[in-house]
C-alpha cells in the first residue's frame, strides 16, 4: 500500500509532460496559439491517463475479490 501511495505522490509531482506528436506541436507553436497548444496538450494527456486509471481500478477490484 505504501508503494501505491508513493507512486501516486510522485506522479502528481511530475513536471508538465508533453503528449503531442512533433508535427502537432510544431504547427501549434509556430503561430500565436500558445494557449491553444497548451490546451491540446492537456487534452491529450487527460485522454491518455483515463484508460490507465480504469485498468488500475479494475485490477484492484479483482485483487480484492481474489484475496477474499
Amino acid at each position: 500500500m505504501r508503494i501505491l501511495w508513493l507512486l501516486l505522490f510522485f506522479f502528481l509531482l511530475l513536471p508538465e509532460t508533453y503528449g503531442q506528436c512533433s508535427m502537432c506541436r510544431a504547427v501549434l507553436e509556430s503561430g500565436e496559439a500558445k494557449e491553444t497548444a497548451k490546451g491540446i496538450n492537456n487534452g491529450i494527456v487527460y485522454l491518455m491517463a483515463i484508460p490507465y486509471l480504469l485498468v488500475a481500478f479494475v485490477g484492484y477490484q479483482v485483487y480484492k475479490l481474489l484475496k477474499k
